[in-house]
């Protein structure tokens, strides 16, 4: 999808929705909420506040708001499915990620707040070693975590680093398009789901005839998608995407465990081949305000490719645990640090710790 064809489909936006849209801007908020009976809400630093300044939606301005971010055929969508997935670029100043659904018989809103300016990894405070991760000519790499805790943005910024670094062919595979890249020396291609491929799994089968060299994968959510990531990784591309899951090891039981059981095994073997590594990132509410990011690191070492072949995932944890020389590193030792830097709270730490115990012991 290229930017010609997004900003012709924007939808014509009325100003209470947009002094509402600026406000949440000038909070450097994440989210925005419009919901029935209640005032639309932003979310900042993880936190949920209501616009005080707004009124109370009833069903009146609730559906004039929610109108005025659909476009007619995006209102023939919701009325057919009764919920709808897109993005919109919104004044030059950020792009929104939209999911219009309905609850209790009543429409209902969620908006995602993107910048429009891509983070470097750097800028990020993620791991250098993701730099190492995005000049493999071939593998898996994927980017884990719950919603809302960044995982876009740390692809679109490895994508952003293959951009300048490398002259490769980039295609995407999004619901929807999140983050925009413009050509430096790569080729990249953007392709949304729905509007330009029919899902994720035929999208990603398309790509085999595309010449691609690098392939992005918005989110594995389903068998076909999985098994089809892990052909195109194995025929040589590089293959970036996010799946949900809190850690390492059980990113690798959730591929896994997507298989009937007769396939597992291949799977194990498709999967331990093409792995390069995994990060499992939080975003922790800093001191002072903000968001910090936590990031667990796993890279596909003989050890973990061996450990993934024969199914004893359980050792994972302690891998990762004692190969700090190879760039590993846990999530509890990446929350020990910042508390101890004073970046994060503890309470704030235990809250993300995989063990909270251990964690209070090495802090104190």
């Amino acid at each position: 999808m290229t930017e010609k064809y997004i900003e012709k489909n924007l939808p014509k936006l009325g100003p209470e929705v947009s002094k509402i849209f600026d406000f949440a801007i000038s909070k450097n908020a994440s989210d925005v909420h419009f919901s029935l009976k209640s005032k639309p809400i932003i979310r900042v630093d993880g936190k949920l506040y209501s616009i005080e300044s707004e009124k109370v939606l009833n069903l009146e301005l609730l559906t004039n708001l929610v109108d005025s971010i659909l476009t007619e055929d995006l209102k023939k969508r919701l009325q057919k499915e009764k919920q709808v997935d897109f993005s919109f670029s919104y004044a030059d100043k950020v792009r929104f990620r939209v999911n219009i659904f309905y609850e209790k018989g009543t429409i209902a809103a969620a908006l995602r707040m993107i910048p429009t300016k891509i983070r470097t990894i750097e800028d990020l405070g993620l791991p250098p070693i993701l730099e190492k991760f995005a000049t493999a000519a071939q593998g898996l790499f994927i980017v884990t975590g719950p919603t809302g805790h960044g995982k876009s943005t740390t692809l679109a910024a490895i994508v952003d680093y293959i951009n300048k670094t490398r002259s490769d062919h980039i295609i995407t595979l999004e619901d929807p398009i999140e983050y925009v890249f413009e050509n430096n020396k790569s080729l990249i291609q953007q392709r949304e789901v729905y509007n330009d491929a029919s899902s994720f799994a035929e999208g990603l089968k398309s790509t085999l005839r595309e010449d691609p060299n690098v392939v992005l994968v918005g989110e594995m959510r389903d068998p076909e998608s999985i098994s089809m990531a892990l052909t195109v990784a194995e025929t040589g591309h590089l293959v970036l995407a996010t799946l949900h899951a809190n850690n390492a090891a059980e990113t690798v039981d959730r591929i896994i465990d997507v298989f009937p059981p007769h396939q597992q095994q291949q799977a194990r073997f498709q999967l331990a081949n093409v792995m390069l590594g995994v990060i499992s990132q939080r975003l922790i509410p800093k001191q002072g305000g903000g968001r910090i990011a936590a990031a667990e690191i796993m890279v596909a070492t003989t050890g973990v490719r061996n450990v993934i072949r024969e199914a004893k995932t359980y050792q994972l944890f302690n891998i990762i645990n004692t190969s700090m020389s190879d760039g590993m590193i846990s999530i509890d030792r990446v929350l020990a640090d910042l508390v101890s830097r004073g970046e994060i709270a503890i309470d704030d730490a235990l809250v993300w710790a995989q063990d909270p115990k251990a964690l209070k012991m090495s802090i104190y």
